[in-house]
């Protein structure tokens, strides 16, 4: 028995790689402490299209499901895109954006304290990676996993099976 890529399964497959990549880039940000820089934040925005869209094709009859996941594979190149550029960046290979910070974590209690922080809070530089795992930075692995997701949306999109449903008989 050959398995088939089907429209579901694989709607299916890049809403959750596309929620489970956000979760990581939120526990990094809120678990352990990493401040995101500009770029950092604007690459989570394709994954926040991808992933309902995603769940809403999961749903939908073969033609409309197709077109949105085209829609979607084209939402996840341009993240991974977006994730080229910032690597590209932290690497040297081309500058930056000129404004680049990123956030500032949690509010001061008052002005005293807002005040001293400024002494010490530097913003976070998009050219700088803040952590690798095996030569790739965050905007790395950012890359590799949008144009995967982006990819198997595109395979979907163009190659897939419908899904059988209780109602519809094999061939």
């Amino acid at each position: 028995m050959t398995r088939r890529l089907t429209l579901r399964g694989a709607a299916l497959a890049v809403a959750l790689g596309a929620a489970l990549t956000v979760s990581g880039a939120l526990v990094f940000e809120h678990g352990l402490g990493y401040v995101p820089c500009k770029l950092c934040l604007t690459e989570r925005v394709p994954y926040y299209a991808a992933a309902p869209l995603a769940l809403i094709a999961a749903l939908l009859p073969p033609r409309p499901a197709r077109f949105l996941l085209g829609l979607v594979a084209l939402v996840l190149i341009y993240g991974a895109g977006l994730g080229v550029y910032h690597a590209g960046a932290e690497w040297g290979f081309w500058p930056g954006p000129n404004d680049c910070g990123g956030g500032s974590g949690a509010g001061p209690a008052d002005v005293a304290d807002f005040l001293k922080k400024l002494e010490t809070v530097r913003p976070v530089d998009c050219t700088a990676a803040a952590w690798r795992f095996l030569g790739l930075s965050l905007a790395g692995w950012n890359a590799v996993i949008a144009a995967g997701l982006g990819l198997l949306a595109a395979a979907a999109a163009l190659v897939a099976q419908p899904s059988r449903g209780p109602h519809q008989p094999g061939r």
